[in-house]
């Protein structure tokens, strides 16, 4: 007589690391493209090593950059809730080493085994307050904390194990300036600023390494890393972003606005 998976315990990261029924593994080399926008829904994937970014194109030709996923992340979940066609394009940003599971399979698997639907259910808890994060960092931060706060998170900074410093895949300053919601010249400008301060590190190599330190720019309240001492005009100026056409003055983006002070009881007319 078999013995049943519940029988001997379920381990929802042996069954997203091991082929069988419905999975199988794939390697993807750097660059290579996974699937395209467009593209049938056949199934989702989980990232056993490696980066990929995901991206859209709009119907002028215009493309963004959704996110950049790493170890243990699910992409190309769409077809579980409906979706027929894959809405964006996934790339493999370095050597991968990804499960493929197939609808089916992973449905079954999800409904006779609880752990791996909790797994699966966080994750997607997990993304969804991510993207509450973005909206609001888009909202209210400056371009220079919206891109440190995307550094940190492609570094997995805040993640048990994370070390001081760590070395991501090195991302073109458009690419950059799409997530950040900014121009080319402005994250030309911050990563400069970041790598004067000992933030981050390009100098060598196709990698980006990214110090903790980083932190204090989003930590920051008066919208970046700011500068101590007094500075003549001049200087001041020239530590200055470049301006973004069209849009409000950073210094004005970058703060919510403050709550009105109550009227004064001369201002209300109360007889004294």
């Amino acid at each position: 007589m078999a013995i049943s998976t519940i029988q001997l315990g379920f381990n929802p990261r042996t069954f997203l690391t091991t082929i069988g029924t419905g999975r199988r593994l794939l390697s993807f080399q750097e660059s290579h493209l996974i699937f395209a926008q467009g593209e049938a829904s056949d199934g989702l994937f989980f990232i056993q090593a490696g980066k990929v970014q995901l991206s859209v194109v709009s119907e002028g030709g215009k493309e963004a950059t959704l996110g950049i996923l790493g170890e243990d992340d699910f992409f190309g979940e769409g077809g579980l809730a409906g979706q027929l066609v894959r809405m964006s394009s996934a790339t493999a940003m370095t050597d991968c080493v990804l499960l493929h599971i197939k609808k089916k399979a992973m449905m079954l698997a999800m409904s006779r085994e609880p752990k791996l639907s909790a797994t699966f259910v966080k994750y997607l808890l997990k993304r969804n307050i991510r993207y509450q994060d973005d909206l609001v960092d888009q909202l209210f931060n400056s371009s220079e904390k919206r891109l440190a706060r995307i550094l940190l998170l492609m570094a997995h900074f805040g993640k048990e194990g994370v070390v001081t410093e760590i070395e991501v895949p090195k991302l073109s300053q458009e690419t950059l300036a799409e997530m950040v919601g900014t121009t080319r010249s402005r994250v030309s400008f911050f990563m400069n600023k970041f790598r004067k301060l000992g933030f981050v590190n390009y100098d060598n190599g196709h990698h980006l390494r990214v110090h903790n330190s980083l932190l204090s720019v989003v930590l920051n309240d008066d919208g970046g890393t700011g500068t101590s001492g007094t500075t003549t005009a001049n200087s001041k100026k020239a530590l200055e972003p470049p301006s973004e056409p069209g849009g409000p003055p950073e210094k004005e983006r970058a703060h919510r606005p403050p709550l009105p002070k109550p009227p004064t009881s001369t201002e209300m007319n109360v007889p004294k």
